[in-house]
């Protein structure tokens, strides 16, 4: 069955070079709403290099722009996977990339966590790891990508092996570069809490102050970590 969802996936994430793609095994790592859905599709979209690469002092209205149109393509991508799934009667559970502002300013408010972490079942898929700055970092394309996931009932067997520990080493330049200040410079690794290394609180912050002062909008966006981590950065295209 693995490989049936496979090819419907692959069928569907073209250009095939803009995307990765991961199967994880979720079991025992999800909150019980999503009791019975213990493996996981995961998707990366590439983000266009030239857009973020303008990335300096903080974000651009044509990155915010971009960002979001991302966001929207990838749950519509979501959709059109699980329906053809569907047809085999394997069941699924769309989660979308982001959750709005207002819901980061309520239902999020007090831990920011979402009910299930993109990241998180990204590095179950093998696919790439948790940098200095919270950012997930892809093998193929460092952090300049968004990630979206379906969770499934039906058994997947894993493409690559679960990545368990940060790849970052002794590379401080999101952590220098961080307007915010919001990390401290330790490695992430599956034991490590998120808290221990990244105040996401001053991350948040930081990112609406820009929306309000960079954009003039009420948006929670930065990206200048993005921008400058090296690993993905001599990446092409859109």
């Amino acid at each position: 069955m693995t490989h049936i969802i496979e090819e419907i996936v692959r069928k569907h994430i073209l250009p095939a070079e803009n995307y990765i793609l991961g199967f994880a095994d979720l079991t025992g790592l999800l909150q019980n709403k999503f009791q019975g859905f213990n493996y996981g599709i995961s998707i990366g979209r590439k983000l266009n290099y030239r857009i973020v690469d303008k990335i300096i002092e903080g974000p651009t209205l044509e990155y915010y722009t971009h960002y979001r149109q991302i966001n929207k393509d990838l749950d519509l991508l979501t959709k059109s996977i699980s329906e053809d799934l569907n047809k085999y009667n394997i069941e699924t559970l769309n989660i979308d990339t982001t959750v709005s502002t207002a819901e980061l300013d309520s239902v999020y408010f007090n831990t920011l966590r979402t009910d299930l972490s993109h990241k998180m079942v990204a590095t179950r898929a093998g696919l790439g790891w948790i940098g200095k700055t919270d950012l997930f970092i892809s093998k193929e394309l460092g952090p300049r990508l968004r990630l979206v996931s379906i969770l499934l009932k039906t058994p997947l067997v894993p493409l690559s092996d679960p990545v368990d520990n940060s790849h970052c080493g002794n590379c401080s330049i999101c952590v220098d570069i961080c307007p915010a200040k919001a990390a401290n410079g330790k490695l992430w690794n599956i034991t490590v809490d998120r808290e221990e290394f990244f105040d996401a609180f001053k991350c948040r912050n930081k990112c609406a102050e820009f929306g309000l002062t960079r954009l003039g909008l009420d948006a929670r966006i930065c990206g200048i970590c993005v921008a400058a981590c090296p690993i993905g950065h001599n990446g092409t295209g859109n």
